[in-house]
């Protein structure tokens, strides 16, 4: 939510510096000083945060008019009272205008009504340096037309009047997409390393325009996803639009590169929508803040349980999926149970054997869809959609044997050591390459955690050893299996066929999903 007005944009002057004036005080933000410190420091000392004692290394802010989100933002910045930072790294969207890279300002300074902050100028050009999409350039600071990027200007006056002399690294994505994220995320880190002195923050609303309680139980999954520390999942909800924020891609980017730096919680502190406001709930925007700390104990979403109640309900869709699927070329139709579980946005994958053979086995590896849907469509693409498999016949329905698997969020696996065969599953990714084992599969196998690494970056159609490549990440997700025969029994006991040839792997999508071994 904002309101578009533009002030001058400078150039180079007489002394040969480039500074990005304000393009927004006097509609986002107050456009005299004075009156702009008074709201600030009114909004500050009315936000009640938690006191943190774990080093904070990021943060994420929304940006609207300060009348609308400012008294969230202030729920960030309030954190920060007492600190010191000689670098600030701010990562906003591109609401204007498009671009295939990160833009980071090649000028001097940003200014608003509180002053100049310069850039750090050595950093930035580091920066630009290290990645073919993260570039120095003006794209996404300097006005589109008329129209002046407000994203990351409105975070500075917070800054400007709680932490005093700091260098800015400036930083606008043009586009958001995971690759473009992680390349921004893991420079970022690589660049800061050690270094305790920078804070990295992240400018994004959430939902746009929707009505009060659609907006927060959109916010709510955005939000717990941050917490759980999925952004790989989250990343692919905001592509697919089944998610809103305007600015995921900085989210995901600082969550990445506060993770490699050493942050291990997202620690919630505000969630507000503009009708909390303004009183008009019919079309809101959300705004959460939230501090990416360094806890040293990082925290584990909490266990995903079904009732043998809910349980016996999916294995009745993914039967009647599949029988629909196969006999009559459409989706199945059932109706909600009214389950809180089955509309939980899970990933999950239904397996499909006959005498006691693999026939098929397709999933989301993400949490697109409630479970309930998912679990729906993926059944009927085991079974008639895995190419490995000639599609199910009718004459084959009263054979096959169902096994569902219910993933946990997938978290990043900073040390291999930390896998453990039995209890985690595997995705390996590196760029549009990605495999996924689930957490059965070795145990059957007898693998030791070497092997299920090198047998997951072949099912991604990579080199075994491409674990180790900088370019991969590996992520580890736990399920929950049950099948037709007991209501649920532990993964490790559940019997898995061979992988099979190793192949070029998409990322999950609806239309496609990932197969299992």
């Amino acid at each position: 939510m904002f309101i578009r007005a533009v002030a001058p944009y400078c150039g180079r002057s007489a002394e040969r510096t480039k500074v990005r004036r304000s393009a927004v005080a006097g509609a986002f933000y107050p456009g005299d000083a004075k009156q702009l410190t008074q709201v600030l420091d009114d909004v500050l000392s009315r936000a009640k945060v938690p006191e943190i004692k774990q080093p904070i290394l990021g943060l994420v802010s929304p940006h609207a008019g300060y009348v609308y989100s400012g008294g969230v933002a202030a729920h960030s910045y309030a954190l920060l009272k007492g600190l010191k930072f000689a670098r600030v790294v701010i990562i906003a969207p591109s609401h204007f205008e498009r671009f295939a890279f990160s833009a980071v300002y090649d000028g001097d300074a940003y200014a608003t009504p509180l002053g100049q902050v310069p850039v750090d100028k050595e950093f930035a050009g580091q920066l630009g340096k290290l990645h073919p999409q993260i570039k120095l350039s003006d794209r996404g600071h300097a006005p589109a037309g008329e129209q002046g990027e407000h994203a990351l200007e409105v975070q500075l006056p917070f800054l400007q009047r709680l932490l005093g002399p700091f260098k800015l690294v400036p930083i606008v994505m043009g586009e958001q997409n995971y690759e473009l994220s992680r390349a921004l995320g893991v420079s970022l880190a690589k660049l800061i390393g050690g270094a305790g002195d920078t804070l990295i923050v992240a400018s994004s609303d959430l939902s746009h325009y929707h009505p009060y309680e659609e907006a927060v139980r959109l916010d709510r999954k955005t939000l717990q996803a941050v917490q759980e520390w999925d952004y790989l999942g989250m990343s692919r909800n905001f592509e697919a639009r089944v998610w809103e924020a305007c600015g995921g891609g900085p989210i995901v980017a600082a969550m990445i590169a506060v993770e490699r730096l050493g942050a291990d919680q997202a620690r919630l502190i505000r969630y507000a929508n503009s009708g909390d406001v303004t009183g008009d709930r019919d079309r809101v925007v959300g705004y959460g803040s939230v501090a990416f700390i360094k806890s040293g104990q990082a925290a584990s979403a909490a266990p995903f349980t079904l009732t043998p109640q809910e349980k016996q309900e999916l294995l009745r869709i993914a039967r009647g999926s599949v029988e629909t699927a196969v006999r009559q070329g459409k989706p199945y139709q059932h109706s909600p149970t009214g389950s809180d579980a089955l509309a939980q946005e899970r990933g999950a994958f239904v397996t499909l054997k006959k005498n006691g053979e693999l026939r098929g086995c397709i999933g989301y590896s993400s949490p697109l869809k409630p479970l309930g849907l998912t679990v729906r469509d993926v059944a009927a693409f085991a079974a008639v959609k895995d190419t490995r498999f000639p599609p199910v016949a009718p004459s084959e329905l009263g054979e096959l044997q169902y096994e569902i698997s219910v993933l946990s969020p997938l978290r990043r696996v900073a040390d291999v050591q930390q896998i453990r065969v039995g209890r985690d599953g595997l995705v390996v990714k590196n760029g549009d390459y990605e495999g996924l084992l689930l957490p059965q599969v070795p145990v059957e196998q007898h693998w030791d955690r070497m092997t299920f690494l090198e047998q997951a970056c072949r099912k991604a159609g990579l080199p075994p050893r491409a674990w180790q490549d900088e370019q991969t990440d590996v992520f580890s997700f736990s399920a929950l299996v049950f099948d037709e025969r007991e209501a649920a029994r532990p993964a490790t006991e559940r019997p898995a066929p061979a992988a099979p040839a190793a192949r070029k792997a998409p990322p999950a999508t609806p239309a496609q999903g990932s197969k299992r071994p």
